[in-house]
């Protein structure tokens, strides 16, 4: 299911501050920009993405921010796990040269977390301890991944510019 552009399941209102915050974050890098004639938005993300190395490290980080949040917020450990592949998949795919930046114009991993978010705030599940422990080592492989594709990035600059 493609992540939301402009649905919104609670209104702003009555919508808990984190939560507008993630949503005015995810607006801004994944659907910001309305491309005339395509119907279709995109945002600040793939654009950030263009800086070899330092893009999908600030882009990463701010993905996992949205994580960090939602665990913080008492969202389950099979949804953290979800927003965390989303994660994953754009920071992976992402890595490849042009083709990740592509990518990132459609999958909207932030988007897409943003709305797992508003679904478990619509039906919440008790938060175990587990859930806590799980987010802790989740959002560390994250970094441990985030920083690792940034840092394999830059050096493949490197060894174009060495060319």
């Amino acid at each position: 299911m493609p992540p939301s552009e402009s649905r919104s399941t609670f209104s702003e209102s009555n919508a808990h501050p984190a939560l507008r915050r993630l949503r005015n974050l995810s607006h801004v890098l994944d659907n910001a920009i309305s491309i005339p004639g395509l119907n279709y938005r995109v945002g600040l993300d793939p654009l950030i993405g263009l800086l070899p190395g330092g893009g999908d490290l600030m882009a990463g980080l701010i993905s996992i921010y949205v994580v960090a949040e939602a665990a913080r917020m008492g969202v389950p450990a099979a949804t953290l796990g979800r927003m965390g592949l989303n994660i994953l998949t754009e920071v992976l795919v992402g890595a490849v040269p042009m083709l990740g930046d592509l990518f990132d114009v459609i999958w909207k991993a932030n988007a897409r977390n943003v709305d797992l978010l508003e679904r478990h705030l619509r039906h919440p599940l008790p938060s175990r301890r587990a859930d806590k422990l799980f987010a802790i080592v989740l959002i560390a492989g994250l970094l441990i991944v985030v920083l690792g594709a940034a840092t394999l990035s830059l050096l493949f600059v490197r060894w174009l510019l060495q060319l």
